[in-house]
């Protein structure tokens, strides 16, 4: 059986007649406040302690409560429905994406959005797509945060609050980057939400969620932060919190609380190889999202830094490359031609210890620093470079989708790499946009261990540009037990470590 993994966006997409025929349960908060954490039961001990017996023997964990936060700040959650057209495709296109469909990468990156549910099978005109969602109110006037993808893309959108009030929203901005939106309901008096300290967030932390899985309003779950900073595919400007909670289609967009009763996260991705909740769930960093709602309420976009490079994590045998301590910082893969980065001097193999003296422990650290930082201001940057430390003054510039190009004889072996590869010719160095590099046709050895694919394009060794077959040789000749090749694959370039034998 073929088993796929998905990265998908939790909104639930639903038919209309699913719509029309389904039953939902309404549930009913009670009066809102502004407390700013639940109190314990009376007697318990506190929550996720473990209670101790008479003798001094420790007793089982006692289950967190959640019952204040969830009556306090329920009424503050919503539920979001919206309607949508598709255009209608073609025989064709539809054979087309199933092909696609049997490719476990396109499964991955597939966002599972509205238009990504069954549709009307309408023989002409556009089909009717209706997808489910969660919000939560930030202002007593009607801001409400949502995810983008829940969003995009919708002629109507409904916001229903627990109190079974329904109001037409209007759409004020939407960031596809970090999948954010912002939408405001005419009504006054709202309850809201209170915000909380992401940054503060500690791994193992008890958190709830409450949303609408699968069109069921008002649904609490909860859990524990499994993980924070991590980076996902295709989401290069959110370190996401990585978290246990049950999350499914029609979570997206809702809360997620700390134990004050705060909101620390927007409930936005699962992991998952059925569909629904599988123990993996990410949200988007409150500090993140309310910095991106306070450009989408003043401008209706979001501007970012643009700095122009590619980076990727530092791991041990990176680090051992590279002169390096211990593992930190963002190591430079690729710098866009004519942008911030190149003008300044930053080089492929540089690593990034910090910016504007904010330290850059992980990769995920810089493009969150360099998107807040404001195109035309001048930042430092604190790279190391063949083993000695620098300081460039770089110019940044204003994001904008990075470009990159692709490459695709006779070919010679080089035995301690185990690499048979030839040189590229003029044709293929032009596609790529370099001079030199090595095209691998076979592998194996350490460099099949390490990763290495044909078809990859060597591009340099240890930071040395390689033009030459014979250049190659000798570079791994001299070299130690480790080397750090910067290899052109598909639409990106990656530096791979190789143990040589």
């Amino acid at each position: 059986m073929n088993r796929r993994v998905v990265l998908m966006r939790n909104t639930l997409a639903l038919t209309l007649a699913a719509v029309l025929g389904g039953g939902y349960v309404y549930l009913h908060g009670s009066d809102f406040t502004t407390a700013s954490a639940a109190p314990l039961l009376s007697g318990a001990p506190a929550a996720g302690a473990a209670a101790v017996s008479p003798t001094g023997n420790v007793a089982q964990m006692a289950p967190t409560d959640f019952s204040g936060i969830v009556e306090r700040t329920g009424p503050a959650v919503v539920n979001i429905s919206v309607t949508g057209k598709a255009s209608r495709r073609s025989d064709n296109a539809d054979q087309a994406e199933e092909n696609d469909s049997n490719d476990p990468f396109y499964e991955f990156f597939k966002r599972f959005g509205p238009q990504f549910g069954q549709q009307f099978q309408q023989p002409h005109g556009p089909q009717i797509t209706h997808g489910l969602g969660s919000g939560f109110i930030i202002s007593a006037d009607g801001l409400i945060l949502t995810n983008a993808h829940v969003v995009d893309g919708a002629q109507e959108v409904t916001v229903k609050l627990t109190d079974r009030r329904e109001f037409k929203a209007k759409v004020l901005g939407i960031d596809k980057q970090s999948d954010i939106a912002l939408i405001r309901i005419p009504a006054k008096d709202l309850p809201t939400v209170q915000i909380g300290n992401s940054s503060l967030l500690k791994v193992g932390e008890p958190v709830l969620a409450i949303g609408s899985p699968y069109g069921f309003d008002n649904t609490a779950t909860a859990g524990i932060v499994s993980a924070k900073s991590r980076s996902l595919p295709d989401d290069n400007y959110v370190p996401f919190i990585q978290t246990d909670v049950a999350v499914n289609p029609g979570n997206s967009g809702g809360p997620l609380f700390n134990l004050k009763g705060q909101v620390v996260g927007i409930n936005s991705q699962i992991y998952t190889q059925t569909g629904g909740y599988q123990g993996l769930s990410f949200a988007i960093p409150i500090d993140v999202a309310m910095k991106v709602q306070q450009q989408l309420l003043a401008h209706g976009k979001v501007t970012r830094g643009r700095l122009g490079v590619s980076v990727q994590e530092v791991n041990q045998a990176l680090a051992e490359s590279f002169g390096l301590k211990k593992s930190e910082g963002a190591l430079v893969s690729s710098v866009e031609k004519d942008s911030p980065a190149e003008k300044a001097g930053v080089q492929a193999g540089d690593v990034i210890l910090a910016f504007n003296g904010q330290p850059i422990d992980h990769s995920v650290d810089l493009p969150t620093v360099v998107a807040d930082a404001a195109p035309g201001s001048t930042q430092k940057l604190e790279i190391m470079r063949n083993g000695s430390a620098k300081t460039i003054s770089v110019v940044i510039g204003e994001m904008k989708p990075v470009k990159e190009a692709a490459a695709n004889g006779n070919a010679e072996p080089q035995g301690r790499l185990g690499l048979a590869v030839r040189p590229l010719n003029k044709d293929e160095q032009q596609q790529i946009g370099v001079r030199g590099g090595l095209l691998v046709q076979d592998v194996s050895g350490p460099a099949a261990v390490a990763g290495i694919e044909s078809g990859d394009v060597i591009l340099s060794l240890n930071g040395t540009a390689v033009t030459g077959v014979e250049q190659l040789r000798n570079l791994v000749s001299k070299a130690g037990k480790n080397v750090a090749l910067l290899v052109e694959r598909g639409d990106e370039k990656i530096f791979v470590p190789v143990y040589l034998e």
